[in-house]
């Protein structure tokens, strides 16, 4: 399967939670953990000094902002949020071609301005809470599955990193993009978890197994009795 570093390095915590609980949890996760998701609850009630102390922790930081809005919005938006330090960056595969290759120049941007890596992007496809009837809801009357496939062609040809889906499609996504892109799954759930308000899930060995680069696990984790307990617990399930 895989080794223990791949194992950690595939797993993103997500800190949905308040500041001083995303501190304390950052502390007793320790070195184990490798990676963060700061969603926009977090990130809109600390701000960019959030990103910036979980990376002082030794935290990479997964930005879960899904950026949507005119291109010339989300251009100055992924710039400055690139510039918070954050890794991976989402935005909204909706929001079309030319507002993809907008964010990739912000972040191009940034990069140049604050040295170092590149902030990855990553676009959302359909959300791991919808479902067929949830995407009917809205007009879109084709299978969730060709849904995910359409906007994943066009975000990664218009400079997206990779994308987000559900682990259900991550092996048709592999297929489709190729094994350098980033495919990021939240619906990530190990064996006898809650399933919660996600529609499309699967467990962690199932989601590496099918393709995903990330795995976006929270609740089961940042709500055990012993979050550290529980994060090696899935880390155990990866390389077992």
């Amino acid at each position: 399967m895989l080794t223990e570093e791949q194992a950690r390095e595939s797993i993103i915590v997500a800190f949905d939670c308040d500041g001083s609980q995303a501190i304390e949890l950052a502390e007793r996760l320790g070195g184990a953990a490798r990676w963060a998701k700061v969603g926009m609850t977090l990130f809109y009630a600390e701000g960019p000094r959030i990103v910036r102390e979980l990376r002082d922790r030794g935290l990479k930081v997964f930005l879960d902002l899904k950026l949507h809005d005119i291109p010339f919005q989300v251009g100055g938006a992924a710039e400055s949020a690139s510039l918070t330090g954050a890794d991976i960056l989402s935005i909204h595969g909706m929001g079309g071609a030319e507002m993809v290759a907008k964010a990739r120049e912000g972040v191009e941007r940034a990069a140049e301005s604050r040295g170092g890596d590149r902030t990855r992007l990553v676009a959302i496809s359909v959300l791991t809470s919808m479902d067929q009837a949830a995407l009917q809801s809205i007009g879109v009357d084709s299978p969730v599955e060709e849904e995910v496939s359409r906007l994943a062609s066009l975000a990664v040809g218009a400079g997206s990193d990779g994308i987000v889906c559900s682990p259900r499609e991550a092996r048709e996504m592999r297929a489709l993009l190729g094994p350098k892109a980033l495919i990021v799954t939240p619906g990530v759930r190990p064996a006898g978890s809650e399933v919660g308000d996600q529609r499309r899930v699967a467990t962690p060995r199932e989601a590496i197994e099918a393709g995903a680069s990330k795995l976006v696990i929270g609740r089961p984790i940042t709500r055990a009795a012993d979050p550290l307990v529980a994060l090696e617990g899935v880390v155990g399930e990866l390389t077992a």
